[in-house]
């Protein structure tokens, strides 16, 4: 019988064991190629598992090393863990296959490399899911950081290499300035780097220095994007699409919004913020990074920079929902991180296909090109359906608790915050599928999209909907991390 440490072993070594074996077996393609899908599989498996240990209420901790008392590597299951550890594995294994698709049919270089390091960047984000104190978080979100670099830096030209040197710059710095200053002063103030359901530092540290430790935590986790520390999102989409699916969906932000929502949670607690205000100027940062990118956003013709702009303004609305600090607020944070995960990789997924199939990058140029590539740009309305948060798509879910939470926190303004930026997210969102069945053709294009492309696309879109009816499982782990179970 396999114990839930033994899943947990299974869920985070399954993409190394790949990174590991992708040189050795790079001579046969299809098997090299496939193994990434394989290693999802696995994964995933030993993730829904954990799921269903967690919905059980089963506390599992498994220490690896124990360096000092207080200080130890080791692995935890909590609720939030539980759902980002499913999200990374389960989009594993349809970004893999996508993945296959876009380096065959693009004729990419290095792709053996790319399978390798793309695997290990899964490993770190799980590894992040199910961390159990502040220091294993902390190594894997820098192992996260450095096997994304190779990954962004793909292309080898020199504006991949510039924006790997201002992606480094900006993940590396703010979290050694700042985040691992923040992590030592939490130990010093409680004596160790565990987290708990309801915080650690009620009683331990004096209330007028909490919002400064928690703006050294929320500027420190760079990978959660929020002004001014989000300039590395966009400027890394030079890299494939694969990789900007990887950033924006299963991994690197969604590592950063989930670091963002432990802190608030289980190093602060929604209980201690909101009795301090710690958080109140985290609040009034989200929602403006959250209507300033979507106002950019719509004035971005390259698709990929939209969707960028749109990511940050998405994950906002995460950072915001914690910053609330309440229980209803909190959960619709959770919530979005699969929401968003489903409707954002879709959307990536779309924007590669167009290129491969007919180098087509800027929105301007899709006029006219619906019916050569409808089930593509079905893909994209569905997929932006639930980023806008239109029933019955998954994205309704999450925005109404975030709307609820709005409502319970006092802060009436975040719900216009809310409104407004649902009202931009339609505007640029659905000019995409608009220009292509509506707008006259100006250029004939053969659009030519691969099945290893198009596939998991169609699957991603569709979950999105899936999601909606089967949203409890989720919506019960949001629960149970606010204590309403």
């Amino acid at each position: 019988m396999i114990t839930i440490e033994n899943f947990i072993l299974i869920t985070i070594l399954s993409p190394l064991i790949v990174c590991v074996l992708t040189p050795f077996i790079s001579k046969s393609t299809i098997l090299r190629d496939f193994l990434g899908p394989i290693g999802g599989v696995i994964s995933s498996w030993g993730a829904f598992n954990i799921m269903s240990s967690a919905l059980n209420n089963q506390n599992i901790n498994l220490e690896i090393v124990k360096i000092a008392e207080g200080i130890s590597i080791g692995f935890e299951i909590t609720p939030l863990g539980a759902i980002f550890g499913l999200v990374a594995s389960f989009l594993w294994i349809f970004a893999a296959i996508y993945s296959v698709g876009y380096m065959r049919g693009n004729k990419e270089k290095n792709q053996t490399r790319f399978y390798a390091f793309y695997a290990i960047a899964v490993h770190a984000a799980l590894c992040i899911a199910y961390a159990g104190d502040l220091l294993t978080l902390f190594i894997f979100y820098e192992v996260l950081t450095f096997s994304t670099y190779p990954l962004v830096t793909h292309k080898q030209n020199e504006m991949a290499q510039k924006a790997g040197r201002l992606y480094m710059s900006i993940l590396v710095g703010s979290s050694v300035i700042l985040l691992l200053p923040a992590i030592i002063w939490v130990w010093v103030a409680t004596g160790s780097l565990e987290m708990s359901q309801n915080g650690v530092l009620d009683g331990k540290i004096d209330v007028a220095y909490a919002p400064l430790l928690l703006a050294m935590f929320v500027f420190g986790i760079g990978k959660a994007a929020l002004m001014p520390i989000h300039k590395w999102l966009p400027a890394a989409m030079v890299a494939p699409t694969p990789v900007s699916a990887l950033l924006h969906a299963v991994a690197v932000v969604k590592a950063g919004v989930f670091t963002m929502l432990i802190v608030l949670t289980n190093v602060f607690g929604i209980d201690f913020l909101a009795k301090t205000g710690a958080s109140e100027w985290l609040i009034w940062l989200a929602s403006f990074t959250l209507l300033a990118t979507s106002i950019i956003a719509i004035y971005k013709d390259d698709l990929k920079a939209r969707l960028a702009y749109s990511t940050i303004s998405q994950l906002s609305y995460i950072t915001l929902g914690g910053a609330l600090a309440t229980s209803m607020a909190t959960q619709g944070a959770a919530l979005h991180i699969i929401t968003h995960a489903a409707g954002k990789i879709t959307l990536f997924f779309v924007a590669g296909a167009l290129y491969v199939g007919a180098k087509i990058t800027k929105i301007s140029d899709l006029n006219g090109h619906g019916k050569s590539a409808s089930l593509i740009f079905l893909a994209f309305f569905i997929g932006s359906l639930s980023i806008i948060g239109v029933p019955p798509m998954a994205g309704s879910w999450s925005k109404f608790f975030l709307m609820l939470g709005a409502a319970d926190s006092g802060y009436e303004v975040v719900i216009g915050v809310f409104c407004i930026s649902t009202i931009l997210n339609a505007f640029y969102l659905m000019e995409i599928p608009a220009r292509a069945f509506f707008f006259k053709k100006e250029r004939e294009v053969s659009v030519k999209i691969p099945k290893l492309i198009l596939i998991p696309t169609l699957i991603t879109s569709f979950l999105t909907i899936l999601l909606f009816f089967f949203i409890e499982p989720f919506q019960n782990l949001t629960s149970m991390m606010v204590g309403k179970i």
